[in-house]
């Protein structure tokens, strides 16, 4: 299954934050709209993306105090993309090999989507119930 199908399904709502924004708003976005991950852009252009996992490593060892910091501050800035061409598997194993939950989608310069590992799986799975249904059909056909 190619990403800009998933897309279709999943929608292309990605929530963003400003390198600007302290670490306690950033925690208080993601919390408020359930996400584990927003992509930081500055002027449409995105540079970093910050997760729940990031925040509750910089608390663990810098305590509270680093939350009024800026994003900018502790943001992962090499950020790794997919683009809506590219399938599953292809997400999967780029996801596995570098230790990471989430993905920022881009075509050319505009991020159209974000997808989590979990949103992968969701897809992987679905597809092989139905690859097994339509299976089961073809047999009982005979």
């Amino acid at each position: 299954m190619k990403i800009s199908e998933l897309l279709k399904s999943k929608g292309d709502a990605v929530f963003t934050a400003s390198p600007h924004e302290t670490l306690q708003g950033a925690a208080a976005m993601l919390h408020a709209r359930r996400v584990g991950a927003m992509v930081v852009t500055d002027q449409e252009r995105v540079v970093g993306i910050l997760s729940e996992r990031d925040i509750v490593r910089l608390v663990a060892q810098t305590g509270a105090s680093c939350m009024t910091a800026p994003v900018s501050q502790f943001m992962s800035k090499d950020v790794v993309f997919a683009t809506p061409q590219e399938t599953v598997d292809q997400l999967l194993a780029r996801m596995t090999d570098r230790r990471i939950r989430h993905l920022p989608v881009m075509s050319g310069d505009r991020l159209v989507g974000i997808l989590s590992i979990g949103d992968l799986v969701k897809a992987k799975i679905a597809s092989a119930e139905a690859e097994a249904q339509h299976l089961k059909a073809y047999i009982a056909a005979g």
